[in-house]
């Protein structure tokens, strides 16, 4: 693929921390980073921002029936958020939370933009909200629940709120979303996300009440004492806020607008909508891309604290490692679908590809060297089945896997590398180097030289996705830092000139090692 140079800025959604992160989080966080890595290894200069959407009437009610300051609540639950990133290796650049000082200021800088266009007016809100969305829905959303309780289409609790609040001339946009959505048929992805909200907005669009008065935690509005700003004009600002605005230099003006805004399906209508109508009455540019992926279940079930099948993240990593687990999450799940997790699913995965196919390879690869040649590398004059097994994995690890991860397609791009692993497997069965040490040690030192060469290539590829296990590979091959990213694949000299340094390759230690079901878990 040809190199892409511009500067490459990607978030996650900005999570609310009213309850400790679940899967769900730990999915979006590994998927944002895997594209964040990639487009790092392809010689981009990348901002991942991820953080915490603290301010709303669920923060401050958990926080009352707590009996403590929301404030206090907010730093421990960002601090679990903080740690699941760094338990799950997120390599995010900045974490923006809500609450922050210079948060603010973004949001209210972004607030004067809108109220200087004309688009604010200060009016008495009457409707239904829903606590938990921290969302306004009409009438004709609704549905009936039970006890004569009216739910949402997420299913939650809605309630009558009546309140003075400040609106957004929302409806003013819908010409101009609808233009937005026929120019830039990628704006919203997948498709099906796409086609959700298209016939949300030809359906109309009402005013949006963008401030609240019944409680005080969150962004003061500029000029308007005892109102905060509704929680999603303060959160998506987030994206802004995170690279500087309102300073409209530096970071700002290198990475806005976003590549990429990763988010899960049931906030699309937000980012879709409400984002780029705000973004458009302050006057900015609006990002390139909202991808809605899918929920996660477990073992087909959605999560829920009901069903008691709520998953902490951090257990499973702790369990079944980090690596494995980040790779079977972009294995198994195609990206932008639903997809289905279990503990015998993630062992199964993990130990087909990870440990008897990748793994095996470069431990018997690396222990043959190691062995028959006292680590030593050596230069050699590959034969046609030599040059076969190398054009295969270039094809791979230079073409299908780059080009499908750019277009978030992870799970296919994995199964091209998986394929490349698959052949090398069958290239060291067929050529059983273990027997050429008698009759034909020259051509055993080319078998094992070639499998050095496409060990390598692969674990550059997968690197993004298993950066601890790659990176401990590539360390014990005596692959230079710098020397790990997608343009390293296409040089040609890099074999000769780690020959020509006299490096010696050491015993290796299994790369993955097989993982067992826990007792009690068993087939579902």
């Amino acid at each position: 693929m040809s190199e892409n140079t511009e500067p490459f800025y990607i978030t996650t959604a900005i999570s609310y921390p009213n309850g400790r992160p679940h899967i769900g989080h730990a999915y979006e966080a590994i998927a944002t980073d895997v594209m964040a890595r990639f487009q790092r290894a392809r010689g981009r200069d990348v901002r991942l921002i991820t953080g915490t959407d603290e301010h709303g009437l669920k923060m401050f009610q958990t926080a009352r029936d707590q009996g403590r300051a929301t404030i206090d609540l907010a730093d421990e639950m960002s601090g679990y958020f903080r740690e699941m990133y760094a338990t799950l290796n997120i390599s995010y650049d900045n974490f923006m939370r809500t609450s922050d000082a210079a948060h603010h200021a973004a949001s209210q800088a972004i607030w004067k933009a809108m109220e200087a266009n004309g688009d604010l007016y200060l009016d008495r809100y009457e409707g239904w909200y829903s606590v938990r969305d921290e969302a306004f829905y009409d009438e004709s959303e609704l549905t009936d629940g039970e006890g004569g309780t009216r739910l949402s289409p997420q299913g939650t609790p809605v309630e009558w709120t009546v309140e003075e609040s400040w609106f957004f001339k929302l409806s003013n946009y819908q010409d101009k979303l609808l233009a937005l959505y026929a120019d830039r048929p990628d704006f919203i992805r997948p498709d099906s996300r796409r086609n959700e909200v298209l016939r949300f907005v030809e359906g109309g669009l009402k005013d949006l009440s963008v401030s609240r008065t019944s409680f005080d935690w969150g962004v003061p509005v500029p000029g308007s004492p005892g109102h905060v700003m509704y929680v999603w004009v303060d959160a998506l600002t987030t994206y802004l806020s995170g690279i500087g605005y309102p300073d409209l230099d530096g970071d700002f003006s290198k990475f806005w607008p976003a590549n990429i805004h990763m988010i899960g399906k049931d906030i699309v209508r937000f980012h879709t909508v409400y984002w780029p109508a705000f973004l458009m009455s302050a006057g900015l540019p609006l990002p390139k891309q909202v991808f809605g992926h899918g929920f996660l279940l477990n073992r087909g079930e959605k999560m829920s604290k009901s069903l008691g099948n709520v998953v902490d993240p951090m257990a499973l990593a702790e369990q079944f490692g980090v690596d494995p687990l980040r790779y079977y999450l972009l294995r198994e799940v195609s990206f932008g679908q639903d997809g289905t997790y279990s503990a015998e699913a993630i062992v199964r995965t993990a130990n087909a590809d990870l440990a008897n196919s990748f793994g095996n390879l470069a431990q018997r690869s690396l222990s043959m060297i190691f062995k028959n040649l006292g680590g030593k590398l050596e230069k050699f004059v590959p034969t046609d089945a030599d040059h076969e097994l190398t054009a295969k994995v270039a094809i791979a690890t230079q073409d299908e896997l780059p080009r499908e991860f750019e277009n978030l397609n992870f799970s296919i791009g994995i199964e091209a590398w998986m394929r490349a692993v698959f052949a090398c497997n069958q290239y060291v069965d067929e050529q059983a180097p273990w027997g050429l040490k008698k009759t034909d040690p020259e051509r055993m030192t080319a078998v094992l030289m070639t499998l050095f060469i496409v060990v390598r290539d692969l674990a550059i590829a997968i690197r993004p996705v298993v950066p601890t296990a790659a990176d401990n590979l590539l360390d014990h091959m005596g692959i230079l830092k710098e020397d790990r990213d997608f343009a390293a694949l296409a040089d040609t000299d890099w074999f000769a000139k780690l020959v020509d340094s006299g490096f010696v390759l050491g015993q290796p230690t299994p790369l993955f090692p097989r993982l067992e079901l826990p007792e009690g878990d068993g087939e579902a």
